[in-house]
């Protein structure tokens, strides 16, 4: 998602990162559930450098973004005479409930549907710890679920150090 200095050396925004699950367990009832992803190496246009980074229990979240005001009819003003039922309809050309071939071709009046934003501070997994091992392996581990990542969604790796630090 943005650029990143790893090891002295910028990691650009668009960089394809590349490596391996190293451990991936489903919970059981004595046993919690537990997941390793290690990244080996990132490439990109002009470049590309070893890494050694883990996934972490943190993570981006997605929201929708609220977008226009989506309210029916016309702007409401309290000038209007009101009938009960709402504002009478204006005589205002930009308020045509129900607009013909024509009006849209001119400048189209269907709003804009909510998109997805992604939030711009990371947050914890919900239940989730992190483990490292004496190798510096860093593991998730769920104790209440089995730990389900989203391709839509922007996780955090970091290196054994800086993951720990971050982790609760």
């Amino acid at each position: 998602m943005v650029a990143t200095l790893l090891n002295g050396k910028v990691i650009p925004r668009n960089a394809v990162l590349s490596g391996e699950v190293i451990e991936s367990k489903a919970k059981t009832s004595s046993e919690p559930s537990r997941l390793s992803i290690r990244m080996d190496s990132a490439q990109w246009k002009n470049g590309s450098a070893p890494v050694q980074v883990y996934l972490t229990p943190r993570f981006y979240p997605v929201t929708l973004d609220a977008g226009p005001n989506l309210q029916y009819g016309p702007e409401q003003s309290a000038k209007r005479s009101w009938n009960g039922m709402g504002e009478y309809p204006s005589d205002s050309p930009t308020y045509k409930p129900f607009p013909n071939a024509t009006d849209t071709a001119k400048s189209p009046s269907s709003p804009n549907a909510p998109s997805p934003v992604v939030s711009q501070r990371p947050v914890n997994m919900k239940d989730v710890a992190c483990q490292r091992d004496s190798a510096g392996v860093i593991t998730l581990v769920g104790n209440r679920s089995n730990i389900k990542l989203d391709n839509l969604t922007t996780y955090v790796f970091g290196s054994s150090d800086l993951a720990m630090a971050g982790a609760k």
